[in-house]
């Protein structure tokens, strides 16, 4: 039961990066509307001063939305890869199972780089988000889907299956 329940969690990973690149595709327009606008900073009202940089370039935000997109579609790709790989190695040996982890484990990483580092590294902290209603409702879901995805991780990896 517990080798179907990580086969399960791991394939949710990559189910839910797909639902997510596949709304951002169905919205691309809105998605880049949105990166515009938290990028630039615009109604930052509580720490309005930054000691960085902002960027209202669209063409900015166009590839930053690539990047996100190219990150979403491999966790996608690894998660629902990981989790058909570790629900046909369901049966096999301890070094079977855990050799099928593989995809899962990159899923669950690419999952902590792309909403971790992507949105709450640059977009919360460094382009401070967490100032305007969009930011944070992106800030928020980015926070929910990494620690979803690093709990996984660790109940996927720290037992010997």
């Amino acid at each position: 039961m517990v080798r179907l329940l990580k086969s399960a969690l791991v394939l949710f990973i990559g189910l839910h990066a797909l639902f997510y690149a596949l709304q951002n595709v169905a919205n691309l327009d809105a998605a880049h509307t949105a990166l515009v606008y938290v990028l630039s900073g615009a109604d930052h009202e509580v720490y309005p001063a930054t000691i960085f940089f902002r960027l209202s370039d669209p063409l900015f935000a166009w590839v930053a939305l690539l990047l996100v997109l190219i990150g979403e579609f491999a966790v996608s790709f690894f998660g629902i890869k990981g989790g058909w790989d570790l629900f046909k190695a369901r049966a096999g040996s301890a070094d079977e199972f855990h050799a099928a982890k593989r995809s899962g484990v990159i899923a669950a990483g690419l999952a902590l780089l792309v909403w971790f580092g992507f949105f709450m590294s640059f977009g919360a902290a460094f382009f401070q988000m967490w100032q305007t209603q969009v930011g944070t409702g992106s800030m928020e879901g980015a926070f929910m889907y990494a620690m979803a995805s690093a709990v996984t991780m660790l109940f996927v990896c720290l037992t010997n299956d």
